[in-house]
């Protein structure tokens, strides 16, 4: 089944899930966090969102991401400051990475 498109011009990413999209909008959420360090609301997003992906990956037997999920939960502890903002951002992207290797069986 194609989607219309020519294989090049085809999505190379998978389809975000529940997960996925919980990682995509925390990592957007961090970026929000570069110009408001201390916005509560957001990090309390972050906070649901990494207890989510820790609890989702954790069911489908992942061991890494549920790891990194309890690493950045401490760091959002720590107080505001780009370094922390930082770290966050850097942590969702490497969340990202294992989340699509895994969808796309390379995990």
């Amino acid at each position: 089944m194609t989607d219309g498109l020519p294989p090049h011009e085809r999505r190379s990413e998978p389809l975000l899930d529940d997960v996925g999209t919980a990682i995509v909008s925390a990592r957007d959420a961090t970026s929000f966090l570069w110009q408001v360090p201390d916005d509560e609301p957001t990090r309390e997003q972050l906070r649901q969102a990494l207890v989510l992906i820790r609890d989702r990956s954790a069911k489908r037997g992942r061991r890494e991401m549920p790891s990194i999920c309890d690493e950045l939960l401490t760091a959002l502890k720590a107080s505001p400051s780009p370094q922390q903002v930082d770290i966050l951002h850097a942590g969702f992207d490497r969340l990202y990475n294992l989340w699509a290797a895994a969808k796309s069986g390379l995990l």
